[in-house]
Order: structure tokens, then C-alpha cells, then sequence
């Protein structure tokens, strides 16, 4: 593949290539496509987002903040899709790219004249990675769908918690965060494969298959189990207290060791602390309920300032539940960590907190590179790039 200036760009970053020469045209919109491609511009591809005219990416309006956080490292480039202008553009680009991501319901690609077959036609080395909430055939296939109902398929809810109450939705998106990491993962493999074989192929990711991989293996051994009261894994002090401030403190002595250090740290000031008669795992887990009831009732005791200090530098698994941004970020091992850096915002914002790629490279990685691009501000440089790279394949050799 031809070099780029935003190629460039990235290799100056590192002292290592990472996915440098990787470039990926970016069809997608919203929250699965947007992190998968996010994945791969951190780690040095070159992802050209491709929007429409107009007001391109709706989440340029509807969430700023989210679009500028998952459209860090990318060039954006205008195309109207609708007119056959836009469309010989596109494959233009994607005679010299490795891979696409779309995110259309099955079929819409196909009905513009831009299915697989057609962008393998272009460039046979193409990977074509589509992300669809129930995959491209099935009965489920035509179904829209968000994140909520992929979890609601996948046995996410059939994994318990607790021997009382329901398993609730979490806010985070599981679903599509996961279904986007299998797709970078896979494009980036099919890639691999592409330049080894010159065969690209078309990528079939589904976001409820996906929530349904992440939830298997806890969710299937459960399979034929009475309830929650009969699974090993519900235990009582594995849990969430409600402290006396409102706050909330998370427990996980699991393991005998920790719940008898616990115990014998607070015995004294907590009489119910004092019985060893469920310093065994099993015990603790036989009297689950009563285990939770006699917790809950001495987090209660006290606020989060008092039990901060009463289990510092006791080696339990413990933690204060963060429930804001703004405690998230004054973490002490957040800070040492350098998880969260800045970026440049939404226009007429300040820089923005983002948290970098989640892991450390010995050979180094600046993934906090650039901000997210405005509405086609690449569009003269990529389709600039494309015209020199015709020209120069028109040189007689």
C-alpha cells in the first residue's frame, strides 16, 4: 500500500510500527464501529472516516463528547455515497486500502452498488468487516435492535449475582464494546491473512453473538441449575454494601484467606466477626444469605471516610464504588498509571479527558495522538494522496 501523510504521522509517534501501513475506511456509525476502528487508529492504522454531506456522523450532534472520544487518530473524508461520483471515489480508496468497516443493517450495503462483491472487485485483498446487531442472515437478521436487546438474547441476564433480585442492565454498553473488540480483532487477523494469501474476505460480526461469547462461559454452566441458590459462584461476600453515608463499598473476599483476615480485623469492634464458623469457603457460600445480612449490617456502622481508613493496608480485595466521572479521574492509580490524558474537544470546548489504549507497550505507544476531525476536513489531502498515487502508476517503469 502506498505511504500516507497520515501513515506518517502515526510511525513519528512510536519507536515500533504497530498497525502503521494498515489503512481502513471507516463506513460506520455509532458506538460498535466507532470503537472498533478507534482500536485500530490508536494502535497506527490509518482510519479514513468516511461521512456524508451535510451534517455527516449524527453523533456529531446528538453525543459531542462520545463522537470526539471514539473518533480520536481518524481523517475525515466527505463522500456522497447516493451519486456515482461519491461511490467511483470510494473505490478508489479502496483499491488502496486493507480493509472496511460498515455498520448498515444486512443488505444496504449491497443496495448502493458497494457490497462485497462488488469491493472485492476493486482490490481482491479487501476485508470487508460488517457489524450488524444479529449478523447478516438468520431469522434475527432484518431485526433492529441496540445494545440492550442484543444482552436481552444473549444469556447476559442468565448469569447471577446475587440468590435474591434480579440481574438489572448495566450502563455500559457490553454489547456493542464487545462486538466491536472482536471486529478489530478479526479485521486486523483477516488483514494478515489478505497479504499472506491476496484473498481478502467479508467479516461477519455479530453484536448479540458476541455478548453471547462474553457470557457463555458462566452462563451456559449454568445451565439446568435450580437457581441462584444453587450456584457456587453466588456468594455473600462478593458483594456491594450500602455503607452509613449512602455510599456504596465493594467486598470480594472470596478466597479463606482474605475473609479470615477481614474477620479478625474487625472482630473486635464487630462481635458477629468473632465466629469462625464460616472461615471456609464452602460454609460461606452454604449460608450465603446470612453471610450478605451480617455484612451489610456492619458496613452500615460506618461512612466511607472511616472504613477508607480501617481497611487501609489490609491485603483484602476491597474497593469504594466510584459512581462519577470526577472520583474516576482523582484516582491515585490513574494518575500514576497515565490512563487519562487530553485531547482537543467539541468546537467551542476546551480539551477533553480520554482514557489512552489500555495497554502499556514496552516499545512505547502515544495513542492520545490527535483529536477527532471536523466534518471533512481530510477530504482534500486523501483525495489528493489518491490522484499522486494515480499518476505515479501511470509512470512508465
Amino acid at each position: 500500500m502506498d505511504a500516507t501523510s497520515g501513515a506518517a504521522r502515526t510511525a513519528a509517534t512510536t519507536r515500533w510500527p504497530g498497525l502503521t501501513g494498515l489503512r481502513v475506511l471507516d463506513l460506520s456509525r455509532l458506538l460498535p464501529g466507532g470503537f472498533a476502528t478507534l482500536l485500530l487508529a490508536d494502535l497506527g492504522a490509518d482510519v479514513i472516516k468516511i461521512e456524508s454531506p451535510g451534517a455527516g456522523d449524527y453523533g456529531r450532534l446528538v453525543d459531542p463528547g462520545t463522537f470526539a472520544a471514539l473518533n480520536r487518530n481518524k481523517r475525515s473524508v466527505v463522500l456522497d455515497l447516493r451519486e456515482p461520483e461519491g461511490r467511483e471515489t470510494l473505490l478508489r480508496l479502496v483499491e488502496r486500502s486493507d480493509a472496511v468497516v460498515e455498520s448498515h443493517r444486512p443488505g444496504v450495503l449491497e443496495k448502493t452498488g458497494l457490497g462485497y462483491a462488488r469491493l472485492r472487485a476493486a482490490n481482491p485483498r479487501i476485508v470487508l468487516c460488517s457489524i450488524s446487531g444479529f449478523g447478516q442472515s438468520g431469522p434475527y437478521a432484518a431485526r433492529p435492535g441496540h445494545d440492550l436487546n442484543f444482552l436481552a438474547l444473549s444469556g447476559f441476564f442468565a448469569v447471577p449475582h446475587r440468590e435474591a433480585g434480579l440481574v438489572d442492565r448495566v450502563g455500559v454498553r457490553v454489547a456493542d464494546t464487545a462486538g466491536a473488540m472482536y471486529a478489530a480483532l478479526s479485521t486486523v487477523v483477516a488483514v494478515f491473512g489478505a497479504r499472506a494469501t491476496g484473498e481478502g474476505q467479508h467479516l461477519d460480526v455479530s453484536l448479540h453473538e458476541a455478548a453471547a461469547a462474553w457470557a457463555a462461559p458462566l452462563a451456559l454452566s449454568r445451565h439446568n441449575r435450580a437457581g441462584p441458590g444453587e450456584d457456587p459462584l453466588v456468594t455473600g461476600d462478593n458483594d456491594v454494601f450500602v455503607l452509613a453515608c449512602g455510599r456504596r463499598l465493594a467486598l470480594a473476599t472470596f478466597e479463606d484467606k482474605f475473609w479470615i483476615a477481614f474477620r479478625h480485623r474487625f472482630a473486635a469492634r464487630f462481635p458477629a466477626l468473632a465466629d469462625d464458623a464460616y472461615d471456609r469457603r464452602e460454609d460461606r457460600t452454604r449460608a450465603r444469605q446470612t453471610v450478605r445480612t451480617l455484612l451489610a449490617d456492619v458496613f452500615a456502622q460506618h461512612d466511607l471516610a472511616w472504613w477508607s481508613a480501617a481497611l487501609s493496608g489490609l491485603d483484602v480485595p476491597w474497593a469504594p464504588v466510584y459512581e462519577s466521572a470526577e472520583e474516576f479521574l482523582a484516582d491515585e492509580h490513574v494518575a500514576a498509571r497515565g490512563l487519562v490524558g487530553t485531547v482537543a474537544g467539541p468546537p467551542g470546548g476546551g480539551p477533553q479527558a480520554q482514557v489512552r489504549f489500555p495497554v502499556l507497550f514496552g516499545a512505547g505507544l502515544e495513542s492520545l495522538r490527535g483529536a477527532a476531525p471536523a466534518h471533512g476536513e481530510h477530504t482534500a489531502e486523501v483525495l489528493a494522496e489518491i490522484d499522486a498515487a494515480d499518476r505515479r502508476h501511470e509512470e512508465p517503469q
